[in-house]
């Protein structure tokens, strides 16, 4: 068995394969990450393990202002709870998305609907939660590909997100994903609404692009 790392320095991925008898376990990956706290990792459904360079500086000001942004109607709103970049989630195809240093958010920020975190045990919830948000953002990077976004922003919307934005900078365009819809392209928006799914939340853009 072949455990394969995707290693992406700037914009191109490297490939590593590395002898295993088999994947790794939920166990082995939290202690595979703790072991390297310095990474960004994630692991697909498929059992890939990705390695993924950090954030600029830009792109973490920006997804700074995201959080607080969300924060703020999160507080407000009352309903549920928000998440940061560093928060791990286990969707129910298998795949684990997490970043232990939260220097590359997956997402780059969450919001889910309280009753359905407080399903969860405590054990759940301290550790990769087997559950999906219901809203996710991703903010594309300098070295993040537009394909690889759509692809993992589509997995979200498979295992149970509501609603999803993908905030392209570089051409200034958010793709809105809904289930069972195409996603809708909004070029150079003011603001992004988040109805009905987030009622009362729009996303001011001035400070994310």
């Amino acid at each position: 068995m072949i455990t394969t790392l995707l290693i992406q320095t700037e914009t191109t991925p490297m490939t590593v394969s590395l002898p295993m008898v088999a994947p790794m376990t939920q166990e082995e990956f939290y202690s595979f990450c703790l072991a390297n706290r310095d990474l960004r990792i994630e692991r697909t459904a498929a059992g890939e393990v990705e390695i993924m360079p950090p954030a600029f500086s830009d792109t973490g000001n920006r997804n700074f202002n995201l959080a607080v942004q969300i924060g703020l109607w999160a507080e407000k709103d009352g309903t549920g709870l928000g998440f940061d970049s560093s928060a791990g989630f286990t969707l129910s195809n298998g795949a684990m998305r997490w970043s232990p240093t939260g220097l590359r958010p997956s997402p780059d920020a969450s919001w889910m609907k309280a009753e359905r975190w407080h399903t969860l045990t405590t054990e759940e919830q301290a550790s990769f939660a087997p559950i999906c948000p219901d809203f996710v953002i991703e903010l594309r990077s300098a070295s993040d590909t537009l394909s690889g976004l759509q692809t993992k922003m589509q997995e979200y919307i498979e295992n149970g997100t509501l609603l999803g934005w993908l905030i392209d900078r570089k051409n200034q365009t958010v793709y809105i994903y809904r289930p069972n819809q195409d996603p809708e392209i909004l070029e150079n928006p003011s603001q992004v609404s988040g109805d009905p799914e987030l009622p009362g939340f729009s996303l001011l853009m001035a400070k994310i692009w």
